[in-house]
């Protein structure tokens, strides 16, 4: 199963639909796109192994680039658009990016990323001149490559608490470019995804960010249709779920909790018979919101945690979840271990760090030290979550190990917090972190995006603490409660918290 196998089976099948614009590319055309992509690379002298960077929004020319590095065995390294020049130029730097493909929708940022990488070759998607990307695609032929080889994709961490690390993969088993892999396994054994591909498949977030990336990757592989949303907004998710009768979708509880925040009516306005399976992970989702979600669109709400890392995967379907609420579910790849500050594994329902043991592990590139702090003495490694499993062996997360507040001598964990605060009916977004406090050490301080900025003040603040009276000890209870407009949430759910922790900590310097 694989995209140049179903361009031959099902050529003119739609590959990818671009969900607001309606742009269609169907198989037979993608695998065009991809050869000439894959020719591209080698004629600016890439290698099999060699790095290259792209910057680039929601667009169909992105699987150009996705499926082309396949082919050539090249090493794509899928940037944010969200990050400055300077993080930029790091990463390109960091993971030693021999070219950088970038939108002119960005242009403001790439011509700081020029400045600081004046040598670096860049095509740009959207630009007319001797850097135009379609120019130079279409200057290519569209048949395969002569020595075709396995790519592999370098993603980097949010850098939500520091500079965005590389996760270089280990290198692919085959060089058989339609080998299998083993995410599309998991799509059908643990997901429930048709092995045929009789499916249409919704992707409401950035594709640069390793989830999107990778189910609409493992999509194409089995050959159904991926519908890209060029910008997540609620009601549009659902328009298009009706408009192009999507079977399946991706989500981050983020979404959930503004296609909720709807007007009744406006949720009621769209036909969603059509959506059978609905996945989500990125971000621990609240209990009432999962709740919701199953109340509304039926036991279709399927679970998974994992990271970029690749080394574990659990998954729990709205089923099992009804009955373990809150938990994540049970490992289908990878063994879960949960330890202590010794190290030692904790009994069941004890709280400690998460750890996957498998047989591949990947490393932090350029940063040992990095991986030597993910990885436990016998050989496992973390994600830096916190959680316990029952007895039952389901898993259940509590918070990051990097968000933990220490109160007073106490361990505080924030998402408890923010759980309860996205569940007011005047709160769209929340964020809960431990800002300097010179008896305390650090006090908690919840910062409360509110559905409408006109009611910010004491008597909101007000409400919100006795609505988190009623189900938090004092200990947790923020001791400060700021209103603002917006978040620093990435699209895939993570919220930046490390810019919100300086932010009160240069407060407090001042």
């Amino acid at each position: 199963m694989h995209p140049i196998i179903h361009a031959q089976g099902r050529a003119d099948q739609p590959a990818i639909i671009m969900a607001e614009s309606g742009e269609t590319v169907s198989y037979a055309e993608m695998d065009r796109r991809a050869n000439r992509a894959a020719h591209l690379l080698r004629d600016r002298g890439l290698k099999a192994g060699d790095a290259f960077a792209v910057l680039m929004e929601n667009h169909a020319r992105y699987f150009d680039l996705v499926w082309g590095s396949q082919r050539a065995g090249t090493m794509m390294v899928p940037i944010s658009t969200r990050l400055t020049a300077s993080e930029i130029a790091y990463m390109i730097e960091d993971s030693d990016s021999k070219l950088l493909i970038a939108s002119i929708a960005y242009a403001e940022v790439l011509n700081g990323v020029r400045e600081r990488c004046p040598d670096l070759p860049v095509l740009v998607l959207g630009e007319e001149g001797e850097d135009s990307l379609v120019r130079a695609l279409e200057k290519q032929p569209d048949t395969p490559i002569a020595d075709p080889a396995t790519g592999m994709t370098m993603l980097y961490s949010s850098g939500t608490t520091g500079r965005p690390k590389g996760i270089r993969p280990a290198p692919p088993e085959s060089q058989d470019v339609t080998e299998g892999v083993p995410l599309v396994g998991l799509a059908v054994m643990g997901a429930g995804w048709p092995a045929d591909g009789d499916m249409t498949y919704l992707s409401p977030a950035p594709l640069y960010h390793a989830a999107p990336l990778g189910w609409c990757t493992t999509v194409h592989r089995l050959g159904g249709t991926v519908v890209v949303m060029e910008k997540f907004d609620p009601e549009t998710a659902l328009s298009a779920i009706e408009k192009y009768a999507v079977t399946d979708s991706q989500w981050v509880p983020t979404h959930f909790i503004r296609m909720l925040k709807l007007p009744e009516e406006v949720r009621q306005r769209y036909d969603l018979s059509s959506h059978q399976r609905a996945i989500h992970a990125a971000a621990p989702c609240p209990v009432p919101v999962k709740r919701q979600m199953i109340e509304w669109w039926g036991p279709i709400v399927t679970e998974y945690y994992a990271g970029s890392e690749g080394i574990g995967m659990t998954l729990i379907k709205s089923e099992d979840w009804l009955d373990h609420p809150g938990s994540v579910g049970r490992a289908i790849y990878g063994t879960v271990h949960i330890c202590g500050p010794d190290g030692e594994e904790v009994p069941a329902g004890t709280d400690g760090l998460v750890y996957f043991e498998n047989a591949r592990l990947p490393a932090y590139h350029n940063d040992a030290e990095k991986t030597a702090d993910a990885m436990h003495a016998s050989g496992w490694m973390t994600l830096g979550d916190i959680g316990h499993v029952d007895k039952d062996g389901f898993l259940t997360l509590t918070d990051r190990k990097s968000h933990m507040i220490i109160s007073g001598g106490v361990n505080i964990y924030p998402q408890e917090i923010e759980n309860l605060l996205v569940t007011h009916p005047k709160v769209i977004d929340a964020a809960v972190i431990g800002a300097p406090h010179d008896d305390l050490g650090e006090e908690v301080v919840a910062i409360v995006q509110p559905m409408d900025m006109g009611e910010a003040g004491e008597a909101l603040e007000a409400e919100l603490r006795d609505f988190l009276a009623a189900d938090l000890s004092r200990i947790k209870l923020p001791r400060r409660i700021d209103f603002r407009p917006d978040l620093p949430r990435e699209a895939n759910g993570k919220l930046y918290k490390r810019e919100l922790r300086d932010e009160y900590a240069a407060r407090a310097d001042a």
